[in-house]
């Protein structure tokens, strides 16, 4: 599983999903040799019982299950991973005081005070099969913190956000960085070079994962700064280029 990639100090791949919503889609990723989808429910039109159902046929193939929740709260964090995600991400996430809220509501006493039920989608639907204290403790141990950081704020903040126990993952979300620092859209600028440069340090200083979302160019150059987490494109993205290569092949009327 990803997780205990990630933990082991591995890389894992994967890319994230917005539109397509049948669990299907959890067995296409991994058969093509991804090791984790990101289901995004910011910008994607997603419910939790439709993630969750993705979920149960991602955990049965051994598929990795992330998930950005659209604001950072106690109702999505912790509804997010009973309803079986692998591990959950938070869109400008900007403070340690935000950090410290995710930590509280991803994780269990005594690292945070997320709230014990079970059985759900977290335990495939049975039974705990241990006392509650060591299931707390592997849980913790099974889910991933994911700080996405793309706000100003952000990286004023980025050594005490990546100092905050419990954070496992510091996540550049470039567009929305490129827009706070006054370069929308130029991922290649200065400006943004710099933020990830001081995100990456953070990641190694606190030994938190260094991770990033971002299309080929963009991670090409990054990813040998120890990128252990990389997401690459958007399924949209990847259904439009293939239709567009079979339209500019075979159509003679163009």
């Amino acid at each position: 599983m990803p997780v205990n990639k990630l933990r082991s100090g591995k890389r894992v791949v994967g890319t994230m999903i917005r539109m397509i919503k049948t669990p299907a889609v959890a067995l296409v990723a991994k058969d093509a040799g991804l090791d984790f989808i990101m289901i995004d429910m910011e910008h994607g039109s997603y419910s939790i019982e439709t993630f969750s159902a993705v979920a149960s046929v991602a955990r049965a193939a051994g598929l990795g299950i992330f998930v950005r929740v659209p604001e950072l709260s106690k109702a999505w964090v912790s509804g997010v991973l009973d309803g079986g995600a692998d591990g959950v991400m938070v869109p400008m996430l900007s403070t340690p005081q935000d950090a410290q809220a995710l930590v509280n509501w991803a994780r269990y006493a005594p690292v945070g005070k997320r709230g014990l039920g079970s059985p759900a989608g977290h335990t495939g639907y049975g039974a705990m099969r241990e006392d509650a204290a060591a299931f707390m403790a592997a849980q913790n141990e099974a889910t991933v913190t994911i700080a996405q950081i793309e706000t100003a704020e952000a990286i004023k903040n980025i050594q005490e956000i990546a100092a905050v126990p419990g954070i496992d993952v510091l996540l550049i979300g470039p567009n929305d960085l490129s827009n706070a620092l006054g370069v929308p859209g130029d991922l290649m600028s200065d400006t943004l070079q710099q933020a990830i440069g001081k995100t990456a340090d953070a990641a190694e200083k606190h030994r938190k994962i260094f991770a990033m979302h971002s299309g080929d160019a963009l991670l090409d150059k990054w990813v040998s700064r120890n990128m252990q987490l990389v997401m690459n494109n958007l399924e949209i993205n990847i259904l439009a280029s293939g239709f567009s290569a079979i339209a500019s092949k075979y159509r003679t009327d163009q």
